[in-house]
């Protein structure tokens, strides 16, 4: 089998180290891939939102099977675009993607179906955004209506700063056209979850969960970030929470998409605030979250091709979905700056280090090569996952990891799984 995957980050890495192992593919391309990437795959300089020239290249190549894995081509449809040419696909088609292209229609989709979730109200008129706000309890959340690269979140502990946000998302425009529309939603507190299913448009499956670290700073203080790192499993997701979201979230979530003519085939990430008041979803997306697949993915034992190939063709209630009873932490080395401005272009030093090395992985978000050298190219640059017996043993391995590595400017946190050292 011959297999494209579309995308250049961390997620892409890890989801292309998985289907390499997979006896089935002979042949990988990506487009465009990373210097990390390179190492399994055949990369192509072609951007991820060309549909015209990824469907010419996938015919001219006569791929079998295509993975379309971020976020702004499966809004922009080119999961579509592959599907129309006759190639199947893994990834929902736009008017799917929705499901997280536009947080005022998840909002609605959970008020309408009664999927538990934080109360919140949608705006398209800033003035009208602000006349609300006065009533409002606060802290309150802000949430540009579209993809922002996951930095459309502002959490204002102060009426100012709420203003202040309206403002930055609905009139300075910020995030562009994803603040054209502003969700003012309750601030809920408890523990954060993310729990990435797989989906046919019938059956779902839920994977292992894990708990991403979004805040620049230690402490989760700076920016929201892409990601500063995660681990898996969550010890605070417990079997009971399990199925209670099983019930009252993730099936209701696929049911509720195939009603409204919008069946969702792929990856389903539902982002939980473990809440007083029982679990509630604080977002959707409609494709592996980044950095969370640098842990799940290594935790999964099924033939990833088999579990995907099983989400396109209708088939996933065939599937024994199973990952193993370890745990794996991903720390983010990003470049020192991040998420604001910072430098690129440092030689990276020390990947060597991991050859050979069982259970520790490097996965590349934002690298290339210049002059036959691994160099930074992004804010965040590379995801170092390791595995352990358990997480305080996965934890330890992976920050010893971030050592073997280094480039200038190179800046991690330091309190990633610090919740699992408090149990």
């Amino acid at each position: 089998m011959k297999v494209l995957i579309v995308g250049g980050g961390g997620r892409e890495h890890a989801i292309t180290w998985a289907v390499a192992k997979s006896k089935r593919v002979e042949k990988i391309y990506a487009a465009p891939g990373n210097a990390g990437i390179a190492e399994f795959a055949e990369c192509v300089d072609i951007s991820v939102m060309d549909a015209e020239k990824l469907v010419a290249f996938a015919k001219e190549k006569e791929i079998d099977f295509v993975i379309v894995a971020p976020d702004d081509p499966l809004a922009a449809g080119v999961a579509d675009a592959f599907l129309d040419a006759g190639i199947k696909t893994f990834g929902p088609r736009k008017n799917a993607a929705i499901i997280e292209a536009s947080k005022a229609f998840s909002k609605d989709l959970m008020k309408k179906y009664n999927i538990p979730c934080a109360a919140s109200e949608t705006f398209d008129s800033a003035e009208a955004a602000l006349e609300y706000l006065k009533t409002s309890k606060i802290p309150v959340v802000l949430k540009a209506d579209g993809l922002a690269l996951g930095k459309g979140v502002l959490i204002c502990n102060t009426f100012e700063e709420a203003e202040e946000g309206i403002k930055t998302i609905m009139l300075d425009k910020k995030f562009g056209d994803a603040g054209n529309k502003v969700v003012i939603e309750e601030f809920m507190t408890g523990r954060e979850v993310s729990v990435l299913c797989f989906s046919d448009g019938t059956t779902i499956l839920p994977m292992t969960s894990a708990q991403d670290h979004k805040r620049a700073g230690d402490n989760d203080t700076g920016l929201n970030t892409g990601g500063m790192g995660t681990f898996s499993p969550s010890p605070f997701y417990t079997d009971e929470i399990a199925k209670f979201c099983e019930e009252n979230v993730y099936k209701p979530t696929i049911a509720a998409m195939k009603a409204e003519g919008r069946e969702f085939k792929g990856v389903l990430f539902v982002g939980l605030m473990l809440t007083p008041d029982g679990p509630k979803v604080l977002e959707y997306n409609a494709r592996f979250g980044d950095p969370e697949a640098q842990v799940v993915i290594p935790r999964l034992k099924n033939d990833i091709i088999d579990v995907m190939e099983a989400c396109a063709d209708g088939t996933l209630d065939k599937v024994n979905l199973e990952f193993a009873d370890n745990a794996a932490v991903c720390v983010m080395l990003a470049s020192d700056g991040y998420p604001l401005s910072y430098q690129k272009g440092f030689e990276i030093r020390g990947l060597d280090n991991f050859k050979g090395k069982d259970g520790y992985y490097v996965f590349h978000s934002g690298t290339k090569f210049s002059d036959g050298k691994v160099v930074t190219n992004g804010g965040r640059v590379i995801g170092v996952t390791a595995i352990g017996a358990d997480l305080v043993s996965a934890r330890k391995n992976a920050y010893e990891a971030t050592e073997w590595i280094d480039f200038d400017n190179k800046y991690m946190r330091h309190d990633i799984g610090k919740a699992i050292d408090e149990q």
